[in-house]
């Protein structure tokens, strides 16, 4: 199965990340991407939709693609995908700031 997913670039207290396409059933062991597919660096403030091959995105979407659920959010984000966002934090985090209300 095809996962779009980030992986992490940059060196130490510097992160920036690519957006890859990668093969879920080999990514334990090798880790290779099979294409990259932009870039995102979280520390800017706006996140330009230029960074990303969408064409392609789109085109691995539809043909059955999984999407992480922060590449998801990133990609509602950039306009590139309708919908909601997902909810990405831990469990316990969720619930304590829904007792907190």
């Amino acid at each position: 199965m095809l996962n779009i997913r980030l992986q992490r670039v940059g060196r130490k207290n510097d992160p920036s990340f690519r957006l890859v396409l990668i093969n879920s059933k080999f990514a334990a062991r090798s880790g290779k991407a099979i294409e990259v597919l932009g870039s995102v660096d979280f520390r800017k403030k706006n996140i330009d939709k230029e960074s990303f091959k969408a064409d392609k995105i789109k085109a691995f979407i539809k043909q059955g693609a999984q999407v992480s659920p922060t590449v998801h959010n990133l990609l509602v984000n950039a306009g590139l995908l309708e919908g909601k966002k997902k909810n990405v934090l831990p469990k316990k985090t969720v619930q304590k700031k829904a007792e907190a209300k």
